[in-house]
């Protein structure tokens, strides 16, 4: 739709000199999400992919595990009171048959793009009502060298196109156990991108993510893990600190957990069974 970024003029001080200058911005703009002609979500994101979006934030949701249960996902004119089209509210029509928890018929949230639905489930519920448990596929051990997942962020880096231009992007990424880039999305908010990542999986029939691994930048929250383990993603990498609840959650539900991944250096809080470690890492200590 060209509104990823905008321009905006600034003015740049350097060793004290002053100088006027068009600066690249990254776009933020409210998105609702409407679930049967109802209202259900508004979220700050970066416009595009705005259908991959909605329907990844309604598998985190558990409503929608297949591209099967999908009727259509369409943006909404008359949004304004002009009637005109805005782009900024789409309505998402599931299959007949599909069921919808009275959670999400009930409520109205609102999502920042720094920290999502902050608090709005427990760790029993993501254990109870994620359609892919981690552990049901003994059939297709998930192993990754930790020099694999070294390489991931740079990697992550190196595709993150409007970034390079912006500076104020987060991304979600997925990769192969070999490191290869499967797709990558970007988004103001790193819930959003992870959304995007999930929902144009599902659109692709390509659910449950059970052979990827899910990198992202910044920090892992409780809410990424959770969208993690409802993708049934079984590794979790970021770069940057995860949350207390976030390794809760990934102790609960067998989630491979690890930050601070930069450079050869990674912090493993959960899930070491899908690293290949030394036999000598198998004992922690204190």
């Amino acid at each position: 739709m060209g509104r990823v970024t905008e321009r905006r003029r600034v003015i740049r001080i350097r060793d004290g000199a002053l100088s006027t200058r068009p600066d690249t911005l990254v776009a933020e703009e409210p998105l609702e999400i409407r679930l049967g002609g109802k209202p259900l979500a508004i979220t700050m994101r970066t416009p595009g992919d705005d259908f991959a979006l909605a329907a990844g934030f309604l598998v985190s949701e558990g409503v929608l595990a297949s591209a099967d249960e999908l009727a259509n996902i369409v943006y909404c004119a008359g949004a304004t009171a002009d009637g005109a089209n805005t782009y900024n509210v789409v309505d998402v029509r599931l299959a007949d048959g599909v069921p919808v928890p009275d959670i999400t018929l009930e409520r109205n949230v609102y999502t920042t793009s720094s920290c999502g639905l902050c608090g709005k489930a427990s760790l029993d519920a993501v254990r109870t009502t994620t359609r892919w448990p981690l552990d049901a596929f003994p059939a297709a051990p998930f192993r990754i060298e930790p020099a694999t997942l070294a390489a991931l962020p740079d990697r992550l880096r190196a595709a993150q196109r409007v970034f390079e231009r912006t500076g104020g992007l987060h991304a979600a990424a997925l990769f192969t156990t070999d490191g290869e880039l499967l797709d990558i999305r970007e988004d103001v908010g790193r819930h959003n991108a992870v959304d995007k990542i999930v929902g144009r999986a599902l659109q692709q029939g390509r659910l449950p993510l059970s052979s990827s691994v899910l990198m992202v930048s910044g920090r892992a929250s409780f809410e990424l893990a959770q969208k993690a383990v409802m993708a049934g993603v079984p590794v979790l990498a970021a770069v940057s600190a995860p949350s207390s609840l976030a390794v809760d959650l990934a102790a609960e539900t067998g989630l491979t957990l690890v930050g601070f991944l930069r450079g050869s250096s990674m912090n493993v809080y959960a899930g070491e069974h899908r690293l290949a470690l030394p036999a000598e890492a198998a004992t922690p200590t204190d």
